[in-house]
């Protein structure tokens, strides 16, 4: 019997990541983080998770044997890494606060010596400071017995409707192989935004959330729950103001097609994602926290929580918990699981193999 790789995420949030390791066959022994809305959510999708909601600092390692030694093939997260920086030269790096919770992540990989080990961050994270903090990842987990590579992975190429581009870092035991990027498995075809949530587009005005008519595609057919209920979709309009201002703006369209007398203040330097309108035959923008940066392709609205996720590749029965708000911010602050997916197919091989 093959027996299921283990995983723990740190820094999990809702579990966008732990979703996709799990579409791939793994299991998801553990998640972790500070966040409480999340950590509901993480361990009301994945039940039997030890889901914790707590400051990550104050788990000792003796703590962190007791709960996952033995128990955990490959660990995953997204650990900040605000204070990777070249050009303070009297700190050490693991005394900058800001790095704190990076080495916290790197505490938990000495104390469990797992696998694999799976970082995801902004791709800016290659690029600033002549990627002093690319290479300084890179040699504190070859410090620790793995192999490294990274990349920046754009979610649309893994039949996400969301073009967000996130540097993911892989390391692999250096007893166990390699890690081969080249192999990682890309969509045949690009799921635009009207594939994601047109479905949805008959709930608008009814208080139904049901959908009747069968898939359409392969990937609304991943998406749909059991009995077709659709849930966290709780369909709210701005004020008056702004939905006179959308009417103005087409699909694609931003800011600048508002008419000038609508605004209450003059301005020019608005930022070219305000107002912008999400384009049905593309794929979005970055999926954000729910500010009033993308609207519905169709409605006067920013997309509800339900939307949003879908767009994020995250299918019907996974249930947000937490206000509307906290449901948002969840969405937007996630991994797409369906991009999660295809780097946990990649590493499997490789620890399959073993």
């Amino acid at each position: 019997m093959n027996m299921k790789l283990k995983v723990l995420d740190l820094f999990c949030g809702a579990g966008g990541l732990s979703l996709g390791f799990q579409l791939a066959g793994y299991e998801i022994v553990g998640g972790i983080d500070f966040y409480e809305d999340a950590i509901k959510t993480h361990e009301a999708n994945f039940k039997n998770s030890k889901s914790l909601c707590v400051d990550i600092k104050t788990i000792n390692n003796d703590e962190i044997k007791n709960m996952f030694e033995g128990k955990v093939d490959v660990i995953i997260g997204g650990p900040p890494c605000q204070g990777f920086s070249a050009g303070n030269r009297q700190q050490k790096l693991e005394d900058d606060p800001r790095n704190k919770l990076f080495f916290e992540f790197i505490r938990f990989v000495k104390v469990l010596k797992p696998k694999a080990v799976v970082i995801e961050n902004v791709r800016q994270i290659l690029t600033k400071n002549n990627g002093f903090a690319k290479n300084k990842i890179i040699e504190i987990l070859k410090n620790e017995g793995y192999n490294v590579d990274v990349r920046v992975l754009c979610a649309s190429d893994f039949g996400v409707p969301q073009n967000r581009n996130r540097a993911v870092f892989i390391g692999i035991r250096k007893e166990i192989g390699d890690v081969n990027y080249d192999n990682i498995k890309k969509s045949k075809n690009k799921v635009t935004v009207e594939e994601a949530i047109g479905e949805l587009y008959d709930l608008e005005n009814t208080d139904s959330r049901t959908l009747n008519t069968p898939p359409k595609t392969k990937f609304q057919k991943y998406l749909r729950s059991k009995n077709n209920t659709i849930k966290n979709h709780d369909i709210q309009y701005p004020n008056e103001k702004v939905q006179e201002r959308m009417k103005h703006v087409p699909e694609g369209g931003n800011w600048q097609d508002v008419p000038e007398e609508l605004w209450d203040t003059k301005r020019n330097n608005r930022h070219s994602s305000a107002y912008r309108r999400l384009k049905s035959d593309e794929q979005s923008i970055t999926i954000d926290t729910g500010h009033m940066n993308y609207f519905h392709p169709k409605f006067n609205r920013i997309p509800t929580a339900r939307e949003s996720a879908r767009i994020q590749s995250f299918p019907d029965d996974f249930e947000f918990l937490g206000t509307k708000t906290s449901q948002l911010k969840q969405v937007g602050n996630a991994v797409p699981p369906l991009m999660a997916k295809a780097v946990a197919e990649l590493i499997k091989e490789d620890l399959s193999n073993e």
